[in-house]
């Protein structure tokens, strides 16, 4: 079965470019260019099986947000 994440609250100006890395950070995969929320999404396959998980936010101005998702 696969795994969804949902975004509910982001900070910037949009739009935002999402990305999904393990966790501490060695792979990113692009996920999508989203401009609503709240954006749920299923997690790459690539990253399923982790325990943990690193969001990066990248806003229009090019300023990125990281939070850890356990």
């Amino acid at each position: 079965m696969p795994k969804i994440l949902t975004i509910n609250d982001i900070t910037g100006s949009s739009p935002y470019n999402i990305y999904l890395c393990d966790n501490p950070i060695t792979l990113c995969i692009y996920v999508n260019t989203i401009t609503t929320l709240p954006y749920s999404f299923e997690i790459p396959v690539l990253l399923v099986n982790q325990n943990d998980y690193t969001l990066k936010v990248e806003d229009s101005n090019g300023c990125i947000n990281q939070t850890i998702i356990s």
